[in-house]
């Protein structure tokens, strides 16, 4: 994680392009010297990044010149894997438009499973061995006979203080702490801006200047000193995460979010636990998984990138009441790019924010 870290922040490049009018990066502007992943968001551009690190279990190090620990433009240099990385590309879009109706059916995990080179051996531990089955499968197997509303009832009236309490909590100013790649593992002052239904931000004070993560209600950005630009405006299954999590600081719209919903079960740590799956046409689905006390404990989103399907998960703990409303004090975000835990310490509701909170952030700035 400590090499990943130098790696991030290394991406930013010195051309400075994102600059406050710029509305949306893409790939081959920001980077120099893509060749395959053209013409993409840049937020779509790093997740790919991530689908690479998590199939063959590496860091961004593994594949770029050594070079990038301290000269930025290192990052265009062409190493044998990042050629070799370009062909696995292009093989593995032939693959999906020959046999798959061009529908991204195979992925680099596919093959890789966490591993630079493919096994071609059949494992008799794997195949004699104790099935463990993920948790967080995009696909799950329906429970016919519990309902939807059932778990969301559950959810909202014995957990939650009900609906109508639950619509009397329309803000909140949270802080506390962060630490995560970005960090060292140290732990840095935290704030939270949150307005019903859809509105949030989050600051973290880095001793290099504060990083910013906003969703206006409609849009998202990105301001902080490990991303690839100065301000990153996020898009695709990136926009959707940032509105849904907006949402969970007021979790009585979730139900709304989305057109479909389905219940399946599965197993958290050893824990039984019942998930329902929300799905909108046209989107990756999002995972809620509920303990047997009915508290939410999880979520996983996905997003679709130009090398396939990325998760991101969410861990929700320590649970306390804030005006009648019992909210997650400690929440654990994993992506395939990083870890990171947000801990707090202070919730005050209904409180005035002003609106120049929720605007578009301005660009990261060192201190």
């Amino acid at each position: 994680m400590m090499t990943m870290s130098v790696f991030l922040l290394g991406l930013m490049t010195a051309t400075g392009q994102a600059g406050p009018d710029q509305n949306l990066q893409m790939s081959d502007t920001v980077f120099k010297n893509v060749r395959v992943l053209k013409g993409i968001p840049v937020d779509e551009f790093m997740d790919a990044m991530g689908m690479f690190a998590s199939s063959l279990g590496y860091d961004c190090s593994s594949c770029h010149s050594p070079e990038i620990r301290t000269n930025r433009d290192a990052f265009a240099i062409e190493t044998p894997a990042i050629q070799r990385a370009r062909g696995m590309i292009t093989m593995m879009n032939s693959i999906n438009r020959t046999y798959f109706r061009g529908e991204p059916r195979l992925s680099c995990f596919t093959c890789h499973r966490g591993n630079y080179s493919p096994e071609i051996v059949p494992s008799l531990a794997l195949q004699y061995g104790e099935l463990k089955e993920d948790p967080n499968a995009i696909v799950i197997f329906p429970d016919r006979n519990v309902s939807a509303d059932q778990v969301f009832d559950k959810y909202f009236f014995r957990m939650l203080g009900g609906r109508e309490r639950l619509a009397q909590l329309s803000t909140f100013v949270a802080t506390g702490t962060y630490s995560g790649f970005n960090t060292g593992g140290a732990d840095v002052p935290l704030e939270i801006f949150a307005r019903a239904p859809d509105q949030r931000t989050q600051i973290i004070h880095l001793r290099e200047g504060d990083g910013v993560k906003t969703y206006d209600g409609r849009n998202g950005w990105v301001a902080e000193e490990w991303r690839p630009a100065p301000l990153v405006t996020l898009t695709g299954g990136n926009l959707a995460g940032a509105r849904l999590e907006a949402i969970m600081s007021f979790p009585a719209a979730i139900q709304n979010a989305f057109s479909q919903w389905q219940v399946g079960s599965t197993v958290i740590d050893d824990r039984p636990v019942q998930i329902l799956q929300g799905a909108n046409a046209g989107e990756t689905p999002v995972n809620l998984y509920f303990d047997e006390s009915g508290l939410l404990v999880r979520l996983v989103r996905w997003n679709k990138t130009a090398v396939g399907i990325v998760p991101t998960q969410i861990d929700y703990a320590d649970y306390r009441e804030v005006a009648g409303v019992k909210l997650p004090f400690r929440t654990t975000v994993t992506w395939t790019d990083g870890q990171n835990t947000l801990a707090l310490n202070d919730v005050r509701p209904n409180v005035p924010i002003d609106s120049a909170k929720f605007t578009r952030p301005a660009p990261f700035k060192r201190r």
